[in-house]
């Protein structure tokens, strides 16, 4: 291809090249098996060491402690929303979550299914553009849930709240191993793994040992964690390629750093993009500043420069205009419209300044 092509989706996303070669070749030959890794069995010892290995570097890289129990799984965080308070949450039991975005509600319409989930903030009388810290929890939760990062929106807890009572879990999906968080002020940790640790297809939750089997409720064989938990992640075929997928992607972000490096560049290339947006007149960021994530960054028309009935096919020329320079997917979620560059791990310094430049060049174009 002549042109570098930066793919700015939010998910699937733009994952390491090294780890794409790699698992481009293990689909042919897995470790000089003569096997393709989407051919092998999940019980051979290539497979069981490839699944342990896997952890580990999880461990490794984001410094979980032997009490915390690692679940691979397929279905998605639209599996895992039910999952949750199905395990967690008995029937006469509260549990509050913070309403942050589509994802964070799409978890409590699930959770209210089976016990009593509040709403300990709901900001989407304002687009969810901030995130609202003045959480109402409740005395005898089971848990408090958050929304680390919001995809569509663009905002992301740089604090993390301390439930009043019981534990607190978070969804980290778009913002896994993108900064440091410390694994023991969490109950449990989960996250589907398309946006920056893998391809589409396995989910990984982090569970402290301890917590599960409270519940009053016969939970089906397969959504039980304990089921996959005593099983070794074994307990049906597993989304193999997935995980190996992951495992080349961590074993780059190993070699790159770790988390602490990769922090450091991911709030670089946030700042590049921010200052942009920030001293642009045609274009505009829509997230309040103090909650602003480094992983989604959405951005609209000035409506003070750009007329709304003109907004429609400006969008549509922007986009053609940074197609054509290799800058693809960054149309805004369809739920909101306007503008979304997703920034993850992968998306090299070069990617963001070519999009500062394009912005640039496409301001000089609107004002003449």
């Amino acid at each position: 291809m002549a042109n570098k092509v930066y793919n700015f989706s939010a998910g699937p996303s733009v994952l390491p090249e090294q780890a794409l070669k790699e698992a481009s070749a293990a689909c042919i030959d897995f470790e000089n098996s003569g096997i393709s890794i989407l051919s092998m069995s999940h019980r051979s010892k290539p497979i069981e060491n490839m699944f342990a290995q896997t952890e580990q570097y999880l461990r490794e890289l984001m410094g979980i402690p032997e009490d915390y129990d690692i679940v691979f799984l397929g279905g998605g965080c639209s599996l895992l929303f039910c999952m949750l308070p199905m395990n967690f949450l008995d029937q006469n039991a509260t549990a509050d979550y913070a309403l942050t975005g589509v994802w964070a509600n799409k978890a409590y319409k699930e959770a209210k299914q089976f016990g009593n989930a509040l709403a300990a903030c709901d900001t989407k009388s304002e687009t969810y553009s901030r995130i609202d810290k003045n959480l109402k929890l409740s005395d005898n939760a089971t848990y408090l849930h958050v929304t680390a990062n919001n995809t569509i929106y663009g905002t992301e807890w740089h604090n993390f709240p301390k439930p009043k009572s019981g534990f607190l879990m978070a969804d980290v999906s778009s913002d896994f191993l993108a900064r440091k968080i410390n694994v023991s002020d969490f109950g449990v940790v989960y996250g589907g793994a398309q946006k920056n640790i893998s391809c589409a297809g396995v989910t990984v939750t982090i569970i402290k040992k301890g917590l599960l089997g409270k519940v009053n409720r016969t939970i089906p064989t397969m959504l039980n964690f304990q089921t996959h938990i005593d099983a070794a992640n074994m307990f049906n075929t597993p989304p193999v390629f997935a995980v190996y997928v992951m495992n080349r992607t961590l074993k780059w972000l190993k070699d790159f750093g770790g988390v602490d490096a990769i922090e450091k560049v991911n709030r670089s290339k946030a700042a590049l993009l921010y200052s942009a947006l920030d001293n642009s007149k045609v274009f505009v960021g829509t997230a309040a500043k103090e909650d602003r994530s480094i992983m989604n960054v959405p951005f609209v028309f000035n409506k003070d420069v750009v007329a709304a009935d003109k907004a429609d096919d400006l969008a549509k020329e922007f986009l053609e205009f940074a197609k054509a320079r290799g800058l693809q997917q960054l149309k805004g979620h369809r739920s909101v419209g306007g503008f979304r560059a997703s920034i993850y791990n992968a998306m090299p310094v070069e990617g963001v300044q070519a999009l500062v430049d394009c912005l640039g060049d496409f301001e000089k174009k609107v004002l003449g």
